[in-house]
């Protein structure tokens, strides 16, 4: 990263200044729902979408136009789904409506680099979000929606990793096939087809399969999920990111896919991956808006914040009930300290595309906090 980005970004910072934590109740969970709902309504572009490259902190070392192009429509992927779930009024649906026909253009995101595979993150969340919209009443019918998860997951499949998972960057002289993969990318894209699955979308049971098996080779012994796909997974040294310090933001997500898709994963497993989140979360504290990934302790990266408690959230839902108590508040304290003044939520600015993305997670996490009448499916 050049200074003068580095010293723009540092401006950013401390323009958006987070709300304090001052201890949180009900109510406070509840307005940070409601105007991180209303910051998505109010910064949704015309064509639907959210965020761009403007107020891009990287220079064309690390990414191009198509770069900041994937990255956006993966965040409006989840902001999608965040009006979806969320949404109770008509102002709500016609922005979703406005998001969904912008998915469905950009079903088949265009590769950004012979070493840049972004487009993978526009893949699983436009997956993720289409395939929750065909979950809904009001599109439930629409074949032009269901058309456009077919080609999501036909991309899927294209940039499969040979080592079964996909990952964000390539190899550019090893072929054009991508051959590096991560345990959370292939995490996402697992639970992105099972959504697909319930969709009543047809998945690739090879694909799916291959990605399962690639996902639990990354598991090690301590509880941690390496960072990339490898044959063996590498604890590395003590202070590495493949430690569970290091695996915070990896743990829940992985652990979920593994167990959705009904693999050796226990709910025992989720709630120690729950256990380590709390109790080692100073890790993830200090990654928190750091300009530079992987500069924080066991080399966390701030963008594994938010994404981190979105999928802790999402742990929550299949335990029970005197569970889902223990470990709700921890989770909902971590995301309202990324909450801004505005209502937006981020954790580590890459262009407009951070509060688009933040957002969604943010809202989608503190309503899977709030308890509700019904209970989770017993095992």
């Amino acid at each position: 990263m050049r200074l003068p980005a580095t010293l723009a970004l540092l401006a950013l910072c401390s323009a958006a200044a987070p709300v304090q934590d001052e201890g949180y109740t009900e109510e406070d969970v509840s307005l940070a729902i409601q105007t991180g709902v209303q910051y998505l309504l109010d910064n949704q572009n015309e064509d639907g979408s959210w965020g761009g490259h403007k107020n891009a902190t990287f220079t064309s070392s690390f990414g191009n136009p198509a770069t900041y192009r994937a990255w956006q429509i993966g965040a409006s992927g989840l902001a999608t789904r965040a009006l979806v779930e969320l949404g109770v009024g008509d102002e709500h649906f016609a922005a979703a409506d406005r998001a969904v026909e912008f998915l469905m253009a950009n079903s088949n995101p265009v590769r950004p680099a012979d070493w840049d595979v972004d487009n993978n993150w526009a893949l699983v969340y436009g997956l993720d979000a289409v395939s929750k919209a065909l979950q809904h009443p009001r599109y439930a019918e629409r074949a032009d929606v269901r058309e456009a998860g077919q080609t999501m997951l036909a991309g899927l499949k294209k940039y499969q990793s040979p080592r079964g998972g996909w990952g964000y960057y390539s190899d550019s002289v090893s072929g054009w096939r991508p051959d590096w993969a991560t345990s959370f990318t292939t995490a996402v894209a697992v639970l992105s087809m099972i959504e697909a699955r319930e969709a009543g979308l047809v998945i690739d049971e090879k694909v799916y399969e291959a990605a399962l098996v690639a996902l639990e080779k990354t598991r090690m012994p301590s509880g941690a999920y390496e960072y990339d796909i490898r044959a063996l997974p590498r604890p590395l040294r003590l202070e590495s990111i493949n430690q569970v310090k290091g695996s915070l933001g990896r743990i829940q997500v992985c652990n979920l896919a593994l167990y959705r898709a009904g693999r050796d994963v226990t709910v025992d497993d989720l709630v120690w991956g729950l256990e380590q989140f709390v109790k080692h979360h100073k890790f993830l504290d200090v990654a928190r808006n750091k300009p530079i990934p992987h500069e924080a302790y066991y080399a966390n990266a701030a963008y594994f914040y938010l994404f981190a408690h979105y999928y802790a959230a999402q742990v929550l839902e299949v335990l029970p009930a005197e569970k889902r108590a223990i470990f709700a508040p921890a989770i909902q304290s971590g995301v309202l300290k990324a909450r801004q003044q505005d209502g937006a939520f981020w954790d580590f600015w890459i262009a407009s595309n951070t509060k688009a993305y933040g957002t969604a997670f943010g809202t989608m996490t503190l309503e899977r906090t709030v308890e509700g009448e019904d209970e989770p499916p017993a095992e």
